[in-house]
């Protein structure tokens, strides 16, 4: 993946620099380990599972602009413009307007417009700002923990959160939220899981617009293949007790995540996403 040197997005907010985040208490080694990561790729806040329903020990960041100039910043600018660029030119082509997302890198614990985010958190896509949050120690987190290494697989990440800003400009996600409020656990497990499998397959498609922009190889394209098999909710849950329980699933299993991916990428047709009709997923 070649990104040196390509133009950085303006939609950034750095509010890093201001402070860590303080180890939580309540868990050590492997335990801490595994709470964390499940709730880096679930989206699910975990933290008072650390601390016996207690908070964690935060730091909040100073909010403003371009607080560390450094290259991951500049890698997170480039990848966010490609798909500034990608998506604003797709939604042109179905005669649609494309509102650029922002994106906010912070570290330990910032504000959002859906509250209060925290590392344990994970990347996520807040509709109510339309911005992308992320705390980049979740790199760290890819490369050491799970063995995810590549800047495509961090791409893909990146590329997965817009993924959810464009089902929300198309109003995807507001129709999906009303209709989790009125169906059972089950049921709302199930749109979660397309929602993801949605977004999956939207980075793929940008993926697949950016292949010769970016100069991508194949092992860049099977360094995302690989991210979303080590993400998937039976692997996550396979490594944090031992059995995995579809049902309860809410991102969508290892293969089915590559799947949807793929899709995308060999597709690069966003309609080819439709994971709401599919039968099979």
């Amino acid at each position: 993946m070649q990104w040196r040197g390509r133009r950085q997005s303006t939609n950034i907010e750095d509010r890093r620099g201001g402070g860590g985040m303080a180890r939580p208490a309540g868990f050590g080694g492997i335990g801490l380990l595994i709470v964390v990561l499940i709730g880096l790729f679930f989206g699910v806040d975990l933290t008072p599972l650390m601390q016996g329903g207690g908070g964690i020990a935060t730091t909040e960041a100073p909010s403003g602009p371009n607080e560390i100039d450094d290259e991951t910043e500049a890698f997170v600018s480039v990848v966010l413009a490609e798909n500034e660029d990608i998506w604003s030119a797709l939604f042109q082509q179905s005669n649609l307007q494309y509102t650029q997302p922002r994106l906010v890198l912070f570290t330990g614990a910032t504000s959002s417009g859906c509250g209060f985010a925290q590392s344990a958190m994970g990347p996520f896509y807040c509709p109510n700002d339309q911005t992308v949050y992320l705390d980049v120690d979740f790199f760290r987190v890819m490369e050491q923990q799970l063995g995810s290494r590549g800047d495509f697989a961090k791409a893909y990440v990146i590329a997965h959160e817009v993924g959810h800003h464009v089902q929300d400009e198309l109003g995807l996600l507001a129709q999906v939220n009303q209709q989790r409020g009125a169906v059972g656990q089950r049921q709302s497990n199930d749109l979660s899981v397309r929602t993801e499998l949605q977004a999956d397959c939207y980075a793929g498609v940008w993926a697949n617009s950016v292949q010769d922009r970016l100069q991508l190889t194949q092992a860049d394209i099977e360094s995302a293949l690989d991210t979303a098999a080590r993400i998937g909710d039976d692997a996550l849950q396979r490594a944090s007790q031992g059995r995995v329980v579809p049902d309860s699933f809410t991102h969508g299993s290892s293969e089915q995540r590559q799947t949807w991916f793929h899709r995308g990428f060999q597709s690069g047709d966003p309609d080819q996403c439709d994971t709401f009709s599919a039968g099979r997923l």
